[in-house]
Parts: structure tokens; C-alpha cells; sequence
């Protein structure tokens, strides 16, 4: 974790430099193609193979571009575990807390991890309660039903949302 932290913090590297590397943390620890199946859902099963594809690739675009920029105001508070809780045989979750400057509460970041056969990666996040996969879910869910047109619509929306976080220039 302090590897991935000093690697996304890093003040002299560039933008795309940051999105490569969290690309990779990204793609190593989490289970990519499984949230992203699970946050679409039910809609999951009438997409095609090629919409199934673009899919997946603006969710991981989405997910890297909105978490990226977050690492060059984070400040370095070490993440501190807390304890772990075994769900079931394939399912633990790891509850931590990121200490704040100024006195504030710590912040509550607890990560669920499963296993499948031999490869235990990331499913979820959920911060200070908040799922971050059940949330992106509601929002994607929303989209489908407010534009109609089944998941041509939620592309669409994904692809202009992408581009437009691709352009983001931070100051």
C-alpha cells in the first residue's frame, strides 16, 4: 500500500503519467471486469459481446480518471487497518481508517476483497458507509432509465463522461 501511495503521489510526475500507473494498480487489484458486470446488473445480460466491450472499457476509463486525480491533493496520512472480518470462505473485508490533519475524525474506508479460485482481488469500497460499487450502480441504473434505449444509452453517457474527464486539466 505505501508503494502505491509514493507511486500515485509523486509531485514531479505528470497527469498521464498518474493515469498509467493507477491503471495498473487498478487492473492488478481490483476485480475490474467483475464489478463492472455487477454494476450494471440485470442489463449485464442484453448487451452484446461488442457492447459488453465498450463497456467495460469506459468503466475502467470512468473508475481511473475520477479516482486519478484525488491522489494529488492527498497528503500522505498513512492508511491505518483497523481489523479484518471474514465474511465466508472467499469473502473478507478489511476495515481502515485514514487519519486527518486538524483534528479531524479519521476517515472510514473499508475494502471487500474476495477470492476466486487462486486470485484474491478488490470488489468493493466503501467509504464512510458508502458503497462505492451499490452507488455507481444507482447512478448507471438511473441513466438507463432516464434515457431510454437500454445500454446504448448508458454508453453514450459514458462516453461523453470519459472524454470529458480525459480533458480535465488540473491547475
Amino acid at each position: 500500500m505505501d508503494k502505491a501511495t509514493k507511486d500515485l503521489t509523486e509531485k514531479t510526475i505528470s497527469r498521464d503519467e498518474r493515469i498509467e500507473r493507477f491503471k495498473a494498480y487498478f487492473n492488478n487489484y481490483f476485480a475490474v471486469e467483475g464489478i463492472g458486470k455487477w454494476v450494471l446488473g440485470r442489463y449485464w445480460q442484453k448487451t452484446s459481446e461488442k457492447e459488453r466491450a465498450e463497456y467495460l472499457a469506459l468503466f475502467e476509463d470512468m473508475m481511473v480518471f475520477l479516482i486519478v486525480d484525488r491522489f494529488t491533493s492527498y497528503t500522505g496520512e498513512p492508511l491505518q487497518i483497523q481489523k479484518s472480518e471474514i465474511q465466508d470462505e472467499k469473502n473478507i473485508t478489511i476495515l481502515s481508517d485514514i487519519p486527518q490533519k486538524n483534528g479531524k475524525p479519521a476517515i472510514r474506508v473499508d475494502w471487500r476483497i474476495a477470492r476466486s479460485d487462486h486470485v484474491i482481488k478488490i470488489v468493493d469500497v466503501v467509504i464512510e458507509g458508502t458503497s462505492i460499487s451499490n452507488t455507481i450502480r444507482s447512478d448507471f441504473n438511473s441513466t438507463i432509465r432516464s434515457r431510454g434505449h437500454g445500454i446504448s444509452g448508458l454508453l453514450e453517457a459514458l462516453r461523453k463522461k470519459t472524454t470529458k474527464l480525459r480533458e480535465v486539466t488540473l491547475n
